[in-house]
């Protein structure tokens, strides 16, 4: 159960990370301050300011997180009336405000009075003792520490994310899904390369496994085997369910070695018992596997492309079938099948993270408001309409979207655990 759980927090940190990673990257390349990269979710643990940016550990070991500026990350909004703490700089500049109540022996204390930070950056206030307000300029670069201790530079309009242009902001929403799938496609490609080939489905035969019938029958790797009992065949899957179909029974195989001229080999397959009892063939031959340089780069493209075909096909039925939760897992599904996983041994965790980066790719790309779909989607109608859509209103849209995205995962979760929990 502990490896279990290790490598749940490993796989799902890795494909939040890595997506998050693309917003961070292409938000950077488009102008856009990124005020805060967080590794883990809830409380603070650590942090590090650089370039513009504040980096930070937190205490659960799920996920991650970008904080863009002017997209659902405001500034701590200053009240008239709330005391802070503010550092000046020997020109007279706010280079800190200080929201988290700490005392700091350099700091000027003030009630504040009137404050903006995104235009014309200043603060105004009453020092105490003092009865006449004080104005002081903000530094662009000047940072807020928030009430949790976490230190982020404020965001003047011109960093923000509605100030870069339309294209470069759609690159940046489209970043983090093309982030899982290059990772999958690249894992996947990993996957081939350890493998030593990727498996193919015709009629050769693999690797011929020690003291097997098909070592005794002398058979080897990368014969064709034409036909089985007289019926042709031309794939694997057709050779083993031949093989199975006769445990313990003796076959003829039809057999082409190195191109000369076929022959028949007499072979008894093993009889083997599946898990309902029922006996079944086995000769001890693995997959025919396709070695070559190119095979095992394709592999990776074929796989994103068998994957991400079928999500969108599953979605798109539904118009037609109508919504079943069953067709959707969350984070008590992924936990079960990382479970079983976890007990095929590596490659097949590399396999499970390679699918669910993928499967994360596209389920972000749908047009569901508060998904980077939903996202690219009010992108597009800026272009359209050659403006962007009314602040509250794009924020009411992105709530309900917000709102309808909870209630799925409610629902979604809810009936794994009723599956895996009590079997309904």
């Amino acid at each position: 159960m502990f490896q279990t759980i290790i490598t749940f927090i490993i796989v799902f940190s890795i494909l939040v990370i890595i997506h998050e990673f693309g917003h961070f990257y292409f938000a950077k390349k488009a102008g856009i301050l990124v005020r805060e990269f967080a590794i883990g979710m809830g409380p603070k643990i650590f942090s590090h300011r650089k370039n513009g940016t504040t980096y930070t550990i937190r205490m659960l070991p799920i996920g991650g997180y970008v904080r863009m500026a002017g997209i659902g990350d405001e500034d701590t909004e200053l009240k008239p009336g709330m005391p802070l703490n503010i550092t000046i700089d020997e020109a007279q500049q706010v280079t800190q405000i200080d929201l988290s109540n700490k005392q700091h022996l350099h700091a000027v204390p003030i009630e504040l009075l009137e404050a903006d930070l995104e235009q014309d950056l200043f603060i105004k206030g009453i020092i105490p003792g003092s009865s006449e307000p004080v104005t002081y300029a903000v530094k662009r670069d000047a940072t807020i520490i928030e009430a949790d201790g976490t230190e982020v530079q404020i965001a003047p309009i011109d960093v923000q994310y509605q100030s870069a242009p339309l294209l470069k902001r759609m690159m940046t929403n489209f970043a983090g899904p093309m982030n899982n799938f290059i990772l999958g496609i690249a894992v996947f490609i990993t996957i081939a390369f350890v493998q030593g080939g990727v498996t193919v489905n015709d009629n050769r035969l693999g690797e011929i496994q020690p003291d097997s019938p098909a070592e005794t029958a002398g058979l080897r790797v990368d014969d064709e085997v034409l036909a089985v009992n007289g019926e042709e065949i031309a794939e694997w899957t057709e050779l083993v369910a031949s093989i199975q179909a006769n445990p313990g029974n003796e076959i003829t195989l039809s057999v082409v070695t190195d191109g000369q001229e076929a022959r028949d080999v007499l072979i008894t397959p093993d009889t083997k018992t599946d898990e309902q009892g029922n006996d079944y063939g086995l000769i001890g031959v693995t997959p025919p596997m396709d070695r070559t340089l190119m095979a095992k780069i394709s592999y990776g493209f074929k796989e994103f492309w068998v994957i991400a075909t079928s999500i969108f096909g599953l979605v798109f039925s539904m118009f037609r079938t109508g919504f079943q939760a069953d067709s959707f897992g969350g984070p008590v599904a992924i936990y079960a099948a990382t479970e079983q996983v976890v007990d095929y041994g590596f490659l097949s965790v590399l396999s499970f993270l390679a699918y669910l980066s993928i499967n994360l790719g596209v389920v972000n790309l749908l047009p569901i408001p508060a998904l980077d779909g939903g996202k690219l989607l009010l992108n597009v109608v800026e272009g359209i309409r050659g403006k962007p859509l009314d602040p509250e209103k794009e924020g009411i849209i992105t709530a309900i979207g917000m709102g309808l995205l909870l209630l799925l995962m409610v629902i979604v979760t809810w009936n794994d655990i009723q599956r895996f929990f009590f079997g309904q």
